[in-house]
């Protein structure tokens, strides 16, 4: 199947088909820098941010589209994308955190929530080719407190 009929259809892949780079990332075979985690979706640090503490929103099921969620797991997505959100502004002192859903780089939904203070924090083509694992440790511990302060469930 290529790649095309894979993002035409709306349904979940197959599971006889390759696991995601997302899917590799939740289940552990790939390091993550994990900030929260429930039955329904991860959020991690991206290894190529925009700004520091970029984070993706992702759900465990692999679906490629958005658009192709259950409406449960779709507004659960974007009820967690806010918690987190929240926690991004009071951490990075940001005027706002945008969030964006593109998907062209991995089929499997993921939304972003990037910090920033300007449209032009929001450049992909600004994206770190390499952050330090430190570095991303010290931003996720920064969203983890403010997640666990606030007594979220799911903050890891």
């Amino acid at each position: 199947m290529s790649r095309l009929d894979r993002t035409s259809l709306a349904i979940p892949y197959d599971q006889s088909m390759t696991a995601t780079l997302f899917t590799r990332i939740i289940q552990g075979e790939i390091p993550g820098t994990f900030v929260y985690r429930d039955e329904l979706c991860v959020a991690f640090l991206t290894i190529n941010p925009i700004t520091t503490g970029h984070t993706l929103v992702v759900p465990i099921e692999e679906v490629d589209q958005w658009t192709d969620l259950s409406d449960s797991t779709s507004r659960h997505l974007f009820e967690v994308a806010n918690t987190i959100s929240n926690a991004q502004k009071r951490v990075f002192f940001c005027e706002r955190v945008a969030l964006v859903i593109a998907g062209y780089e991995i089929p499997h939904c993921h939304l972003h929530l990037i910090p920033s203070n300007s449209m032009a924090d929001l450049k992909f083509e600004n994206a770190l080719a390499h952050v330090e694992r430190k570095d991303l440790e010290q931003a996720a511990s920064l969203i983890i407190g403010e997640l666990r302060a606030t007594n979220v469930d799911g903050a890891v």
